[in-house]
């Protein structure tokens, strides 16, 4: 079966990501949370742009990828896991669980770092939160992010197979958290004991600080609750909170040009994480 899956490691990968941006997308139709009031023809071509820029530049920069690195630490016998001879069944959910946290303190960074903030700000700096926003992130950033995934595979032994199940999960967490999506309150506030919710992470979104400080979860909802940075709710509520940063609130702002060229432009030298704290 491992071997199965990764052989079309790709076509997963591609099936996965159009079945959850399509669900999604005709979710937000049915029954969107707020009424956006930019387009999505202003802001999809280019939040679906950078995506496949992304994925163009992973490919060209770093071939070997994570499941690669993944298999070549199995073949070497690299990484904790492979050196304690933790069986494949135990491996597994442990690999997606630690893979998890380590994107949870890598996000944390992105907004505690000065340097990493102004890369990372190009994905806040979308004017609506929908399932674009969750793929929106600047090919910099990208780059960075694989190379911190690759050493925490590495140094962890996690099996190939899961690395690809995080992976294709990751991704489709991200887009579901992403979503302008309502879900009833009542199963809202169960399911984010297990998994991030749009509610839950649309908090992350605000254009306040202390919220934009919080919900740093894709995928597990555990670590925002266990480290202190889960906030519940957005103080203006979800409909009247306003969405995106201080900078490049101009419409323009929205095309690929403009979005790849943000973490050069209009420096906030003042932005850190313990501005959440600062914050009245």
């Amino acid at each position: 079966m491992a071997e199965l899956l990764l052989s079309n490691e790709p076509f997963i990968r591609v099936a996965a990501f159009a079945v959850i941006l399509l669900a999604v997308a005709a979710w937000e139709v049915l029954a969107p949370r707020r009424h956006p009031k930019v387009g999505r023809a202003t802001r999809w071509p280019s939040n679906i742009g950078v995506v496949m820029l992304d994925t163009l530049v992973v490919r060209l920069v770093l071939p070997i990828g994570a499941i690669g690195v993944a298999l070549l630490a199995e073949g070497k016998g690299w990484g904790l896991l492979n050196a304690l001879r933790v069986s494949t069944w135990l491996a597994i959910p442990l690999a997606i669980i630690i893979l998890d946290l380590a994107i949870y303190l890598q996000h944390v960074l992105f907004h505690a770092v000065p340097a990493l903030w102004w890369l990372h700000r190009m994905h806040h700096a979308d004017l609506e939160f929908d399932v674009t926003t969750g793929v929106r992130f600047h090919p910099l950033e990208i780059f960075i992010s694989m190379i911190v995934k690759m050493g925490v595979i590495a140094a962890l032994g996690a099996p190939a197979t899961a690395v690809l199940a995080f992976e294709v999960l990751l991704n489709a967490t991200s887009m579901f958290s992403h979503g302008n999506i309502r879900v009833p309150t009542g199963p809202d506030r169960v399911l984010r004991w297990i998994l991030v919710t749009p509610d839950m992470h649309r908090v992350h979104h605000s254009l306040v600080p202390r919220e934009t400080n919080s919900n740093f979860g894709f995928n597990l909802p555990w670590w925002d609750r266990l480290f202190g940075t889960y906030r519940g709710q957005p103080a203006a509520g979800h409909e009247a909170m306003i969405i995106g940063i201080e900078q490049f609130r101009e419409v323009r702002e929205q095309r690929l040009d403009r979005m790849l060229t943000q973490p050069f432009r209009e420096d906030d030298r003042s932005y850190a994480l313990g501005r959440r704290k600062a914050a009245p």
